[in-house]
C-alpha cells in the first residue's frame, strides 16, 4: 500500500557477468542495480510507476567480488509534491558469513508519473525519528547544491557567443 514501506533491500549473488577486466564487479552492473532498487522503492512508496530524474554522488568505496552476495538498499529520505529522494547504499561480502561492507553509495531522486507520462503526486514521507530529520535535512542541503550546480552548469549547456 502506497506510502507504507520507505525501505528496501534487494539481494543477489554477483556474478561473472558482471566482472569487468579488473576482476571487480563493473561499476556499470553497480549503477545498474541502484537504479532497481531506486526505482522498486519509489514505485513501492507512491503506488506508482516512477522515473529516474536524478543520481549523483556515486561514491564507489570498495569493489564487489564475483560470489559476493550484493545488498542494494533503497530508504525515502524526503517527498516533494512528485518526487521521491532515495538513499541508496550498496554492501556485499563473502556469502559464507553474515559481514557485509559499504561498497557504494548515492542519492537518487524519482518521480511518479501518470500514464500520459506526467508527474503524478507522491504521498509525502515526514520524519520522526532524529536521524530521519537528519537525511530530510541533508537531501534539502543537497537539492539547494543541485540548484546552483545547475545554474553553474547552464555555461556548458549553452555557450556564450563572443
Amino acid at each position: 500500500m502506497a506510502g507504507q514501506d520507505r525501505e528496501l533491500t534487494l539481494r543477489f549473488l554477483a556474478e561473472p557477468a558482471d566482472v569487468n577486466f579488473g576482476g571487480k564487479v563493473h561499476g556499470g552492473a553497480v549503477m545498474k542495480w541502484i537504479d532497481l532498487a531506486a526505482y522498486a522503492t519509489a514505485a513501492g512508496w507512491s503506488g506508482k510507476y516512477c522515473i529516474t530524474a536524478y543520481a549523483g554522488g556515486i561514491r564507489f568505496v570498495k569493489p564487489i567480488h564475483v560470489g559476493n552476495i550484493v545488498e542494494v538498499t533503497g530508504k525515502i529520505i524526503y517527498t516533494g509534491a512528485t518526487s521521491m529522494h532515495v538513499a541508496i547504499d550498496v554492501q556485499a561480502g563473502d556469502p559464507k558469513n553474515a559481514e557485509r561492507q559499504l561498497t557504494t553509495h548515492c542519492i537518487v531522486i524519482m518521480v511518479a508519473v501518470d500514464d500520459e507520462g506526467k508527474p503524478t503526486p507522491v504521498p509525502e514521507w515526514i520524519p520522526e525519528a532524529e536521524e530521519d530529520i537528519r537525511l530530510r535535512d541533508s537531501a534539502l542541503r543537497l537539492m539547494d547544491m543541485r540548484k546552483r550546480i545547475g545554474a553553474e552548469m547552464e555555461a556548458h549547456v549553452k555557450p556564450t557567443i563572443d
